[in-house]
């Protein structure tokens, strides 16, 4: 809770199975994130995204999806998100849109919202991180810093 008694107003959920490689990248995004001076900031990590994320984004100002990507430019991208029913509704996994379309469907309009899709190399399970992406990780994480908290050198 923030100082008002509210959540945070910021959101980041860093997507990833650290097991596989490059897919690690959200989840080591959110290590480093931890790891910052205070901010008006909740951290989240998992596997995938569910349903339940819905309720996650109630009362917040911003939302922020960290995933690895094999599609992403180097070394990443930072893309809006807009609420959307798609497919993944009925896959074991849903997409930052359709949890999105979730929370609007149960409570109105969704907060403003956006994807850091990092560029990954290799997600073979057993991998580590490949040079590549542990650079793209880099630039992600001063990205952030820059754009949410105050803590940048």
């Amino acid at each position: 809770m923030n100082a008002a008694g509210g959540p945070p107003a910021l959101l980041i959920i860093g997507i990833g199975n650290p097991s596989r490689g490059d897919d690690a990248l959200g989840p080591l995004l959110i290590e480093r994130l931890e790891a910052l001076p205070g901010a008006d900031v909740e951290l989240l990590t998992d596997f995938q995204l569910q349903v339940e994320y819905a309720l996650d984004l109630q009362g917040r100002r911003q939302v922020v999806f960290v995933d690895a990507s094999l599609d992403a430019v180097a070394p990443f991208t930072f893309t809006p998100v807009v609420a959307e029913a798609d497919a993944s509704y009925s896959s074991h996994e849903l997409s930052p849109g359709a949890v999105l379309h979730a929370h609007e469907k149960l409570y109105g309009e969704p907060p403003p919202a956006h994807v850091l899709a990092i560029r990954g190399e290799t997600f073979e399970l057993g991998e580590g991180l490949s040079a590549a992406a542990a650079a793209h990780l880099e630039a992600a994480l001063l990205f952030l810093r820059q754009r949410f908290f105050d803590t940048c050198s």
